[in-house]
């Protein structure tokens, strides 16, 4: 995936966006690569995207690496890392693969899963 929007919107501005995706694969148009993650309440969204979680996910795309090297990048505390990459990849921002290490066993490697993250809130 390339692009990830996350937005705010009510249940008919998810209906129009699959009509529009449902058009355009009829009319044999290729889709681009992007997801959306919609809330309907802006308060929902910005549970998800904290501060502390933005610059993880910052952190993240800058430069993948295990849980425990990006905690010691960020100066912070593991299991709390742990829980904002959990919430993050439930959102589809974040991977977690596991890597086998020659020799070394294996490593729980996390990357962004977007090149750009777009967040837009809609306040109505």
């Amino acid at each position: 995936m390339t692009k990830l929007t996350i937005t705010t919107g009510n249940e008919q501005a998810f209906f129009e966006h699959g009509r529009r995706i449902a058009q355009a694969l009829d009319r044999g148009e290729r889709l681009p690569a992007e997801r959306v993650l919609r809330f309907e309440d802006p308060a929902e969204m910005m549970r998800l995207m904290t501060s502390a979680r933005l610059a993880l996910f910052r952190a993240v795309k800058e430069q993948p690496g295990s849980i425990t090297a990006i905690a010691q990048r960020l100066r912070r505390d593991r299991s709390a890392v742990k829980r904002d990459l959990d919430a993050l990849q439930d959102a589809g921002m974040v991977a977690v693969d596991e890597k086998v290490l020659p020799g070394h066993g294996r490593m729980r490697e996390v990357r962004a899963t977007a090149q750009s993250v777009r967040l837009q809130a809609d306040v109505f």
